[in-house]
């Protein structure tokens, strides 16, 4: 284990109080020289930036041993802030006994897990061991930090591969009680209930990936519809929950395709995309088309998929499709709402350069053209961009760079560029004459 963190054997490691002392003094206030003129000069030279407050602030009735805690904590602020982390370490090994004082507050615990967590993070030779211990430590000096540091003990152990050993951690915690349940202390228990079972998803998929196609047995299947039933208990009350639940949807999503319940899959999806309770979500809408897609639903329902996620982000990628789907549609209307879908498309510099956007829009020009009327259309459209548009698309600089990048954008935007802005003479059209 690094030297001194949360090890019990190192709690006879008295600092230096003194040396502490003058250390701290030596990055004391300026103004407290005793020469006045020095003092005014100094004054006068100080900089407006905020300064850096203390962790802790000292009072006149603060014992030795809360003011060694405190310089001690200073010092290992100090080592932290320029990566001495080995040092850090060392000072470490003193701070814990805060813990041990009677007054000792939650925020000082929580200050003791994260500094410690974050030098070991930083330490070349630190192991899963330490942070056991650390972390071991930690959840039994106060019990309000009880569930948080037992999530993210697991998530730890998560990272590195252990993912029976963090679902026994969350095991554990979940049937952790203590006291009168709080409205937080519940919510808590219900995301450590919700990633328990993400992570009896995750061992669902390792045990199914392992089934050997050829010698598979029922007992084998059944092991693994077990750790299925025991992930859907929790997923399926997590749209009880409102909330932004994406990897949790989706695992659940997948294990009920697998079972062939695509009813069930469905409404899941559908209640996280269209129930009001939960915030607006794009990635919702996304899941929801994914499926749809997936499973060969009719287009007027990709249709209303891709409705509800161009209200949320009109410039992403799926707009493209959506775009296509409109103007396959027998509609007219569909092909002027495929035109404003491109338009807000193309209002995104992300998209200036996409030869795949230009030539749908191109498509959909021509499909309007063949109706009467169709200048009023994309006036009506271009109404609010004439004025803008010209410059993010349409100059004698874009006009350089397409030709010289990709000759068939410019072909393409140049075939536009009067019938989207006929009232304004373009450089770009100019360039390309």
């Amino acid at each position: 284990m690094p030297e001194g963190i949360l090890h019990p054997d190192n709690r006879t490691e008295m600092l230096n109080v003194g040396n502490l002392d003058k250390d701290l003094e030596s990055h004391g206030d300026p103004d407290n020289d005793s020469d006045s003129s020095d003092n005014s000069s100094k004054k006068r030279r100080k900089s407006k930036l905020p300064l850096v407050k203390h962790l802790y602030v000292e009072s006149r009735n603060e014992t030795g041993f809360l003011g060694s805690c405190r310089m001690c904590l200073e010092q290992i602020r100090e080592a932290m802030l320029h990566h001495r982390w080995q040092e850090a370490a060392e000072y470490m090994a003193c701070y814990p006994q805060i813990l041990e004082h009677q007054k000792n507050t939650t925020a000082q615990r929580e200050l003791v897990w994260r500094i410690s967590t974050e030098i070991l993070h930083h330490l070349p030779n630190s192991t899963m061991d330490d942070y056991n211990i650390i972390y071991e430590r930690m959840k039994h000096s106060g019990v309000k930090l009880y569930l948080m540091i037992s999530l993210e003990h697991s998530f730890h152990l998560m990272l590195h591969g252990h993912i029976e050993d963090a679902k026994q951690q969350l095991c554990v915690a979940e049937s952790w009680r203590y006291g009168k349940e709080t409205t937080s202390q519940l919510q808590r228990t219900k995301l450590i209930q919700a990633y328990r079972s993400l992570l009896d998803y995750i061992i669902w998929c390792d045990k199914k990936a392992n089934l050997s196609k050829n010698h598979s047995f029922d007992s084998d299947n059944q092991s693994v519809h077990n750790y299925f039933r025991q992930a859907s208990v929790n997923l399926q009350e997590i749209l009880k929950n409102p909330g932004v639940w994406d990897p949790f949807i989706l695992s659940y999503v997948e294990m009920l395709e697998f079972y062939g319940d695509h009813e069930e899959a469905l409404k899941v999806l559908t209640d996280y995309a269209y129930d009001n309770s939960f915030p607006p979500n794009p990635n919702a809408h996304f899941y929801m088309y994914r499926y749809l897609k997936r499973h060969d639903a009719p287009e007027k329902r990709l249709m209303k998929a891709l409705k509800n996620l161009h209200v949320l982000v009109p410039s992403h990628e799926l707009m493209l499709e959506y775009s296509s789907l409109l103007l396959q549609s027998d509609k007219r209307s569909d092909t002027q709402k495929a035109l404003g879908v491109l338009l807000e498309m193309l209002d995104f510099g992300c998209w200036r350069s996409n030869l795949d956007v230009w030539r749908c829009l191109q498509a959909v020009v021509r499909e309007l053209q063949s109706e009467d009327g169709w200048e009023g259309v994309v006036c009506e459209r271009m109404e609010t961009r004439k004025y803008w548009w010209p410059a993010l698309h349409f100059t004698s600089f874009h006009a350089a760079k397409d030709s010289e990048e990709n000759p068939k954008l410019l072909e393409v935007k140049a075939s536009l560029a009067k019938i989207l802005c006929p009232d304004r003479r373009l450089r770009y059209a100019a360039e390309q004459s």
